[in-house]
């Protein structure tokens, strides 16, 4: 098994990590949980993110913070790129790279793109680049490095527009285009407790139904239905990944009246969350 690079220095940690099926332990663990993470995909390789499991028809890169991940299959190599924040935070340098809300935290629920030849080979020497700094050593390796990171997710970025925002969107103006993002950054800091349209439309400071007309004339779910989605996808991890009663989930996502919860997750889901957990097999699955 390839041993995994790591560049570190006080706070600040990235390491490159290969792998195939046969060496999936480290990567289906918990140790890369925290990090932020980027994955070089081959063609033919099954992996689940969350509840939607992809098998991958072309090399695609995949972008994951604190969604469970599950390596499947997959004969060729593939890479795992991770990092703190403390290394490069996405947030603070979103206007550098204009990635956040789209290939992280986005309302869409999808966290990949598709690479054609061409773009392939980019993405690998971009790869090998960070692999030569960190084995090199030198001074300025975290510089170097940080900006290959940036490379990758400017073109990842470009790449994830192209492929899943359609034509009327992306000729809209930057401003249509900053707010879609701002909501999705908003909703992933406060789902828990802010429920409601206006709570978001006050934060990008506008009227309720002035930000749901956006939604609608750029195609896109309403924002009421995005903040249900993203409430239900948390509880689905609850549910599944901790021991937490039901109740206490409410309560997590900010329900004092957990009957209210329960109400709310049976009609949207056809389940009741306790069916849910109990009967949960496979998520919806993709070829892309």
């Amino acid at each position: 098994m390839p041993q995994p690079l790591i560049f570190e220095d006080h706070y600040k940690r990235l390491g490159l990590e290969k792998f195939s099926e046969s060496h999936l332990e480290n990567i289906n663990g918990d140790q890369f949980r925290m990090y932020i993470k980027v994955l070089f995909i081959p063609a033919n390789y099954e992996l689940t993110v969350d509840f939607n499991h992809y098998l991958t028809k072309k090399p695609s890169l995949f972008f994951v913070t604190n969604q469970h991940l599950t390596i499947e299959k997959g004969k060729e190599e593939a890479t795992l790129l991770y990092y703190n924040r403390d290394f490069y935070c996405i947030q603070i340098h979103d206007k550098e790279v204009a990635c956040d809300g789209l290939l992280f935290h986005n309302i869409f629920e999808i966290p990949f793109v598709e690479l054609d030849d061409s773009e392939t080979k980019q993405i690998r020497e971009l790869f090998q680049n960070i692999e030569h700094e960190i084995e090199q050593k030198e001074s300025s390796a975290e510089e170097m490095i940080r900006t290959y990171v940036k490379q990758i997710i400017i073109r990842a970025t470009r790449k994830w527009k192209a492929q899943n925002l359609h034509h009327e969107f992306t000729k809209n103006t930057g401003n249509e285009l900053d707010i879609f993002r701002d909501f999705s950054r908003y909703l992933e800091i406060h789902f828990r407790v802010k429920h409601n349209v206006s709570d978001y439309a006050d934060l990008l400071h506008m009227a309720p139904k002035t930000l749901t007309h956006k939604f609608k004339s750029l195609q896109l779910e309403s924002p009421n239905q995005l903040i249900i989605n993203r409430i239900l996808l948390e509880a689905k991890r609850l549910l599944l990944y901790t021991d937490k009663p039901v109740k206490e989930i409410a309560y997590d996502l900010g329900y004092e009246d957990p009957a209210y919860f329960n109400r709310l997750f049976t009609n949207k889901t056809g389940n009741t969350p306790a069916n849910f957990k109990k009967n949960y097999s496979s998520g919806k699955k993709y070829n892309i």
